[in-house]
């Protein structure tokens, strides 16, 4: 056994092989017919099936198409050999486009829902594909075409974020987004229901220096927005403490008689950030003690009336302040 592998594998040694003519020529006959076999089925008529995807353009005006039609075609062609082949090797083969006006102005006025059989657009598909190529049948055989009102209006955008920043940064401002809303358009019954989009949801760690970026705004299916991102802006700065004294205000003072708060100042402390730092001033601060006719204590709370917006953590020292009346 082992004697006859020997003998084989001696016969198709490379050398042997190389140094027999008749091997040779045995090859390249074989090559040659071959050739002129694949062209010989090449040159040949066949069918098959090629499917194609649709691109839906061009809607009338102030009208959209409202429900989801086929997203290919599967159309039995017949063509030669070569021309399928090339057909099948194209790495991209582009989509049928379907003309949505042209399609609706072929039809009944004043319908919008169109029943199309496909037959009807087997020129227009031919057109587009090659005049090498014959349609024979198309599949689907029907698509429905459903039409309905757009409705545009603007819309005020939300950015939808969370925010961590580092300790000692907070935000100097409100956050600003670039427009601040966009054009909304879609069916009447999804338009009317909106009031106001967010931007996509990110999560933003660690904040220390301001953020300016391109965000994507989410909208309902079946709509279309103008433009479809904005800029954020979120305004972030150092922050770093500063306190200052603030005289009293008594609010709802009594009618009758004086009265008398001891301290007449609060010690008031923030958080603000280091270039509004020097320009804050106790004017910016109205501070109040709340006298109530029917509270039963000696002491008046103390209220914040006004303050900066630029400004956190806000704390008065004391909370709480002695009173007295003074009566003629």
């Amino acid at each position: 056994m082992n004697k006859r592998l020997q003998e084989i594998s001696k016969f198709f040694k490379l050398e042997r092989l190389r140094n027999d003519r008749r091997f040779v020529i045995f090859l390249v006959c074989l090559f040659i017919a071959s050739i002129l076999w694949f062209l010989n089925a090449m040159g040949k008529n066949y069918i098959t099936t090629i499917a194609y995807s649709i691109k839906y353009t061009n809607p009338p005006e102030n009208l959209f198409l409202s429900n989801n039609p086929p997203k290919k075609f599967n159309l039995e062609v017949e063509a030669h050999g070569f021309t399928l082949l090339r057909h099948k090797l194209s790495f991209s083969v582009s989509p049928v486009v379907l003309n949505l006006t042209t399609i609706k102005n072929n039809a009944e006025p004043g319908n919008n829902m169109l029943s199309v059989q496909t037959s009807s657009l087997m020129r227009s598909i031919s057109s587009q594909i090659s005049n090498e190529i014959s349609i024979i049948e198309i599949e689907p055989n029907l698509i429905t075409l459903v039409y309905d009102s757009l409705e545009m209006k603007k819309v005020p955008l939300i950015a939808d974020l969370k925010l961590n920043f580092k300790p000692q940064f907070f935000l100097k401002a409100g956050l600003i987004l670039t427009p601040d809303s966009v054009l909304l358009s879609g069916p009447s019954s999804v338009i009317d229901t909106i009031l106001s989009l967010k931007t996509r949801f990110q999560n933003f760690d660690e904040l220390d220096s301001p953020i300016s970026k391109m965000m994507s705004v989410v909208h309902p299916g079946k709509t279309k927005i103008e433009p479809e991102k904005v800029r954020l802006e979120i305004p972030v700065e150092r922050f770093t403490e500063k306190k200052m004294d603030i005289p009293l205000t008594v609010k709802n003072k009594p009618k009758e008689g004086k009265i008398k708060i001891f301290p007449s100042e609060v010690v008031i402390s923030f958080l603000v950030g280091l270039s509004d730092y020097e320009k804050i001033t106790p004017t910016d601060f109205q501070i109040y003690a709340v006298y109530d006719s029917l509270q039963n204590s000696e002491n008046l709370e103390v209220i914040v009336g006004d303050k900066p917006d630029y400004i956190q953590q806000l704390r008065i020292s004391p909370p709480n302040v002695e009173y007295l009346i003074e009566t003629e």
